[in-house]
C-alpha cells in the first residue's frame, strides 16, 4: 500500500504531499486540481510500462505542463501585501513525481535539454546536435527503503545516465549509458543485483485505472464479445459479459448477486452463451418478462455493471484509481456504489476522485476513509486545512 504521494511543478501542482490510506476519497470545486492529481498519478505509472516520454508528448510537451506560476508563493504574496511575482530561478526546472510506501520509496525527476540543444550519445565525448529539443529527460530515479528519502537510506540511484545500486557499504555501477528517455524499470534485465527495481514494476503494472467506460449506442460492451476467461476488466469495459462469468465461475459469485440486487432490488444477473462461443449480459428486473440485453440497458444501468466486473476481480491489483465513477449513475445507486467500492479496500488500495455529493457522503461514512478536499488558492492547488503536521516526512533528492 502507498503512503504517501508527492507531486512537484505538474500544471496546477506546485508542490503536494499527501497521505494516503486504504480508501482515499479526492474531491474538491471544479478547477480545483482533481484532473491535474489524476493526470499525475498516471504519468507515475507511465514509469514503469515505459510510456512516460510519449505520455507528456501526449500532453503537449513537458515545458507546457510545468507550473506556471512563481518557484516559489511567499508569506506576503498568500496575504495580498505584494503581487504574485517571479524572480530568478533558485533550483534547476523540474516535474518530479514519487511515492512512498510500506517497503519502498520512488521519486524521479525529468527536466528539458540545455538550451544550446546539444546532447551526449552513450559512450561518446562530444556532445551533437540536435532538433529533438523538445524531449523529456530523465535527470534523476532514487529507490530507498523506509518511508522518506534519506541518503543513507538510497538502494538504486540514476543520475543522467549513469545507474548505481548499493552493495554493503559500497557502491556498485550497474550501467553508465542508460538512454535519457528510459525510466530504470526499462533496464530490469539489466540489473540484476537490484531486486527493488523489479519489484516496484510489477508493483506499479499492478495499478488500475478507470476513467473512460464507453456506454454509448456503439459500446463494445453492448454487443457480444468472444468469451475468454477474463479476471481484469478492459480499461474501455469491452470485455463485461466475459468478466462477470469469470466472476460467477472464480470469484466471489455471491457478492455479485448480492451487489446487484443492493442496487436493483429483485433484479438479478445471467450470462448467456450464443453461437460462435461468444458471451452475452441478460439482465431480469422485477416485472418484467424476459431479460434485458445489453444493448438495451441504460447508460447508468451499463455503467454501473461495469464498475461492478472492475471492483469484484477476481485478480485485485495494487491499487485502483477510479475517476468520477458516478458519471451516468442515478443518485439513487450512489450508495450502492459506495458500498461496492468499500467492500472492494479489503483486497486493495482504492482512489475515488469525484465530486457528487451522494457519494462522497456515503464514502466518507466509513471510519478508514482519507477523505483529501483540494482547493485552489492564487492558481496553486492546495489540500484543505493541511499544516506542517499533517504532511507526510518528505524530502526529494538533490
Amino acid at each position: 500500500m502507498l503512503t504517501t504521494l508527492a507531486v512537484a511543478n505538474y500544471r496546477s501542482i506546485n508542490q503536494l504531499v499527501l497521505p494516503l490510506q486504504r480508501l482515499n476519497l479526492i474531491t474538491g470545486p471544479n478547477g480545483s486540481g482533481k484532473s491535474n492529481l489524476y493526470k499525475a498519478l498516471r504519468l507515475l505509472a507511465e514509469t514503469a510500462r515505459g510510456g512516460v516520454v510519449n505520455a507528456l508528448a501526449g500532453e503537449g510537451g513537458l515545458e507546457s505542463t510545468f507550473w506556471a506560476g512563481p518557484e516559489q508563493i511567499t508569506r506576503r504574496m498568500r496575504q495580498g501585501e505584494v503581487a504574485v511575482q517571479g524572480g530568478p530561478r533558485k533550483g534547476a526546472k523540474r516535474l518530479q513525481l514519487g511515492f512512498a510506501g510500506e517497503d519502498f520509496g520512488y521519486s524521479i525527476g525529468l527536466g528539458l535539454p540545455d538550451s544550446s540543444g546539444h546532447y551526449m550519445l552513450p559512450g561518446q565525448s562530444t556532445p551533437i546536435a540536435s532538433r529533438f529539443t523538445l524531449d523529456p529527460l530523465i535527470k534523476r530515479e532514487c529507490i530507498w527503503a523506509g518511508a522518506a528519502y534519506r541518503p543513507a537510506s538510497l538502494l538504486v540511484d540514476r543520475q543522467g545516465p549513469m545507474v548505481r545500486a548499493r552493495e554493503g557499504r559500497q557502491w556498485e555501477v550497474l550501467s553508465q549509458h542508460t538512454s535519457s528517455g528510459d525510466s530504470l524499470f526499462d533496464q530490469v534485465g539489466n540489473l540484476r543485483s537490484s531486486p527493488e527495481v523489479l519489484h516496484l514494476r510489477e508493483q506499479i503494472r499492478g495499478w488500475r485505472f478507470y476513467d473512460h467506460f464507453r456506454t454509448d449506442a456503439q459500446a463494445p460492451a453492448r454487443r457480444p464479445q468472444l468469451g475468454t476467461r477474463t479476471p481484469v476488466l478492459h480499461h474501455d469495459g469491452r470485455d463485461l459479459a466475459a468478466a462477470l462469468q469469470t466472476i460467477i465461475e472464480v470469484g466471489d459469485q455471491d457478492a455479485l448477486h448480492a451487489t446487484i440486487s443492493d442496487a436493483f432490488p429483485g433484479a438479478r444477473l445471467e450470462i448467456d452463451a450464443v453461437p460462435g462461443g461468444l458471451f452475452a449480459v441478460k439482465f431480469y428486473q422485477e416485472g418484467l418478462l424476459r431479460p434485458l440485453s445489453a444493448a438495451e440497458l441504460s447508460d447508468g444501468t451499463l455503467r454501473y455493471l461495469l464498475l461492478v466486473a472492475a471492483l469484484l476481480t477476481p485478480r485485485p491489483p495494487t491499487m485502483m484509481v477510479l475517476n468520477e465513477p458516478e458519471t451516468s449513475l442515478h443518485p439513487d445507486l450512489l450508495p450502492a456504489l459506495a458500498r461496492l467500492i468499500i467492500r472492494a479496500t479489503e483486497q486493495c488500495q482504492v482512489w475515488v476522485v469525484s465530486h457528487a455529493r451522494r457519494l462522497i457522503a456515503a464514502l466518507e461514512q466509513d471510519a478508514r476513509c482519507n477523505s483529501i478536499v483540494l482547493e485552489k488558492h492564487l492558481g496553486q492547488t492546495q489540500v484543505q486545512g493541511q499544516g506542517l503536521l499533517d504532511t507526510p516526512a518528505w524530502h526529494w533528492p538533490e
